[in-house]
């Protein structure tokens, strides 16, 4: 058990780790040099993986977390139980989600038993080893659609 209400167990986790490790194998990165890799959990149990893709202008690139979102939600998956990062840091070094991404993977948080919307994020460093931490916890005031719904309401 992780985090209270939120688990998966040491099988689940190694095979995300491994997934994303894989994933980011297939990084473009000739710019920045830097690889990374994510596997999402859908919460019917799919793994998604994908790295990120570089532009030259960087700012049409796209992380390896949006990139899985992306693909996940073109395959029918709208609710996420986690996600592992790995990253071509230095050793020792996690590599987190960054605040688009983790707005971004908020947007398709599972529903925990509570009714809170979150997600574990499995943050890996080069030897595997590896932190979890609640995305609520890394996302501590996430923009979520009440914002959108009181601006509507507040225009009428």
């Amino acid at each position: 058990r992780v985090h209270g209400e939120m688990e998966l167990d040491k099988d689940t986790i190694d095979k995300l780790i491994d997934e994303s490790f894989i994933a980011k194998t297939f990084a473009y990165k000739p710019y920045s040099n830097f690889g990374v890799g994510a596997a999402l959990l859908t919460a019917d149990g799919t793994i998604v993986r994908c790295c990120n893709v570089e532009s030259v202008v960087f700012a049409p690139s796209s992380c390896a977390e949006r990139t899985a979102v992306c693909v996940a939600v073109s395959q029918g998956h709208r609710r996420i139980r986690a996600v592992a990062v790995c990253g071509d840091s230095k050793p020792g070094v996690l590599t987190p989600p960054c605040g688009i991404c983790r707005q971004v993977l908020f947007e398709f948080a599972d529903t925990t038993p509570s009714g809170q919307r979150d997600m574990l994020v499995i943050m890996s460093r080069s030897d595997r080893s590896y932190v979890i931490e609640k995305l609520s916890t890394l996302l501590p005031y996430a923009f979520d659609s009440s914002y959108v719904e009181r601006f509507t309401n507040d225009e009428k």
